[in-house]
């Protein structure tokens, strides 16, 4: 387990992941779970927290054990001893996996120099979008902050001092401290980004928007990020090896490895379901059409033609034999 390796570091737990556990775990409650879960790990307010948490654990009895055993720091966003942004779930390796899904049966080197290409690409591809950027933040935390400012027009804002102020957003209340950069809502501070409150007072106060979000959502930022290249590699023909490398006798591991047929699909986690072939002779699923062993119907015409040619083709010639065909 890498917590046991790295005990210092902190591992978060991808909460859709947890939820497929919890799924299996508790099938009979499957509605009621995915309904409080999701919004329990999202939150940012402890208080939220709290009141979220007991929704679930008396929706869902026996939830409430479990999830404390798992830690309540490695699943939430409210109790992360560090910041986890939007980073809620591993969909990035998941993504990653989906892409060298085809590449995965190559040898070693033709695997790693395919990732090779794949990652120069994508550096020239953002690096390339990073520098036509023309706002001062990267496109999607503009987009955000328009969002946040547009909500921000209903928020009422009541000045205490110089930089203390209570918001009014709805029918709950919010102090936003200008001077720590803390808003009681925290996302300002998790998130390093304006929330809707802050903003609401940075419209009635001369405090600036950009002012207040973090330098690694800054445009400079986003390009330093792509701004090393990842170089072509010339054919091996053409490479310079240095005596003591190439002096120097590696021979592969001494492993013994199973006489059977490789596996190519991932293991699945609890409560994933991998996509099942669909045959497309009996149109079933779990096989292929090489394997199908079911028997197939056959068209109401060809059947009415097979047994056709199965009954007798002479007439009846007695009398009793024509009376008993009318009756039929």
């Amino acid at each position: 387990m890498p917590f046991k390796k790295f005990p210092q570091a902190f591992h978060g737990i991808c909460m859709y992941h947890l939820l497929n556990n919890l799924k299996t775990k508790f099938r009979n409650k499957t509605r009621e779970l995915e309904q409080h879960y999701i919004r329990t790990t999202k939150t940012y307010n402890l208080q939220d927290f709290h009141v979220l948490f007991y929704t679930l654990c008396s929706a869902v009895p026996g939830v409430k054990e479990y999830l404390k055993t798992v830690g309540l720091d490695r699943w939430t966003r409210s109790h992360a001893p560090s910041r986890r942004y939007n980073i809620m779930t591993t969909n990035i390796s998941e993504s990653l996996n989906g892409v060298l899904v085809k590449v995965r049966e190559l040898p070693i080197t033709a695997f790693v120099n395919e990732i090779r290409l794949l990652c120069q690409k994508w550096f020239h591809e953002h690096r390339t979008k990073a520098g036509g950027c023309s706002s001062m933040m990267s496109k999607d935390v503009e987009t955000k902050l328009e969002q946040r400012k547009d909500r921000a027009q209903a928020i009422g804002v009541i000045c205490a001092d110089q930089y203390t102020f209570d918001v009014v957003d709805g029918d709950r209340n919010y102090c936003v401290d200008m001077a720590l950069w803390t808003c009681t809502c925290r996302k300002f501070q998790l998130d390093q980004l304006p929330c809707d409150h802050v903003l609401a007072v940075v419209r009635k106060t001369p405090y600036q928007a950009y002012d207040l979000c973090s330098l690694y959502y800054t445009r400079e930022f986003w390009h330093e990020t792509y701004r090393g290249v990842i170089s072509p590699i010339p054919h091996i023909s053409s490479w310079s090896i240095p005596q003591q490398i190439s002096d120097f006798d590696l021979q592969p591991p001494d492993v013994r490895t199973v006489a059977k047929r490789r596996r190519k699909r991932k293991v699945p986690s609890i409560g994933e379901e991998l996509p099942t072939p669909k045959c497309s002779r009996c149109k079933e699923r779990g096989h292929n059409r090489a394997t199908c062993q079911n028997p197939i119907a056959l068209h109401p015409a060809d059947e009415a033609e097979c047994l056709g040619s199965t009954l007798p083709t002479h007439q009846p010639t007695h009398p009793s034999d024509q009376q008993s065909m009318q009756h039929l």
